[in-house]
């Protein structure tokens, strides 16, 4: 029984683990994922969208830092009943995407790995199994090391997170899973897979008044794109330099398109207002933030190739 109890902490540790740090590098992917849960045609639950951050983040440290804590064995009591709680909430979540097909991907493991909301489902009731023998078995749960070293672990390990969550909050996620990180073709991510699946890369359209640029401008070697999924959200802290870049990129043979899921009267007024270089272009919003984590944000693409990508607040580290 030990040893069945040794091997449940260890999975459920690491799958915890696991799951926490694929979020953790990109927590705003989270936020999406409650917003689209809290929506109306979900669990209408609206007032609860503006507070889908801070949730997300909350949700995400305690999964990894509870992964860490079953893994060293500190706190097993209230550890194990932690992470109880914490998967009968997945496991709700999972149900409800399966049985009413409402959120076909529930973001477990983030853009990491991409499971069936009924994989899914069944994943969380093998973990609750495991974790239910190691609520009954809490006792055989000892700590790995002596005295307070399982705490400092604990408290240092909690100081990570939260300097990565700043970190991927200021700038970019440290690591990209989607279709659009750099080093991605976006013309090779729309060719559909032998299996029939839906390519990676769907609904890349940079529309004008007249017809769709994707195609012309993923031929082209100097490309860049402003991307703003909102004119309403953008954090007007980084027009100036956004600008500046932008500037800066024409002088150097760049063709300059800002693109946005916003109104076009919107657009005009913010282009007159602060004078922007670059026109517009309309692409889904989904698609924008599936592209950058940021609004502003700048993709830098060579023949369709994504080769830099920056938030606003780090575009003067692009080199054109």
């Amino acid at each position: 029984m030990k040893a069945l109890v040794q091997i449940s902490r260890i999975i459920v540790g690491i799958l915890f683990v696991f799951s926490g740090f694929v979020k953790l590098v990109d927590p705003i992917g989270s936020q999406y994922k409650f917003e689209e849960y809290f929506s109306e045609g979900v669990l209408n639950l609206e007032f609860l969208i503006p507070y889908a951050l801070p949730f997300a983040i909350l949700l995400i440290v305690s999964e990894i830092l509870l992964g860490v804590m079953i893994l060293i064995g500190y706190k097993s009591k209230f550890t194990v009943w932690s992470l109880f709680t914490l998967t009968l909430v997945f496991l709700f979540l999972t149900w409800y995407s399966a049985y009413y097909n409402k959120v076909t991907d529930c973001g477990c493991f983030g853009d990491a790995i991409k499971l069936s909301t009924w994989e899914t489902f069944y994943k969380n009731v093998i973990l609750l199994v495991l974790i239910l023998l190691l609520i009954f078995k809490v006792t055989i749960i000892k700590p790995l090391f002596k005295g307070s070293i399982p705490k400092i672990i604990t408290f240092l390990s909690l100081g990570a997170f939260l300097f990565i969550v700043q970190h991927v909050l200021t700038h970019l996620p440290i690591i990209d899973f989607r279709a659009y990180a750099v080093g991605k073709n976006i013309s090779e991510g729309m060719s559909f897979p032998d299996d029939g699946s839906i390519p990676p890369v769907h609904d890349f359209m940079l529309e004008d008044a007249q017809q769709d640029l994707a195609p012309i401008l993923l031929e082209k070697e100097k490309v860049m794109l402003v991307i703003v999924n909102d004119v309403h959200k953008i954090d007007k802290n980084g027009i100036p330099l956004i600008k500046e870049v932008a500037a800066k990129a024409i002088r150097k043979g760049y063709t300059v398109y800002g693109v946005s899921a916003s109104f076009t009267d919107d657009l005009i007024l913010v282009k007159e207002k602060y004078k922007l270089p670059f026109d517009f272009l309309f692409c889904d919003q989904t698609t924008l933030k599936t592209i950058i984590r940021a609004n502003p944000g700048v993709v830098v693409l060579n023949k369709g190739t994504v080769v830099q990508k920056k938030n606003w607040i780090d575009v003067n580290e692009l080199e054109l």
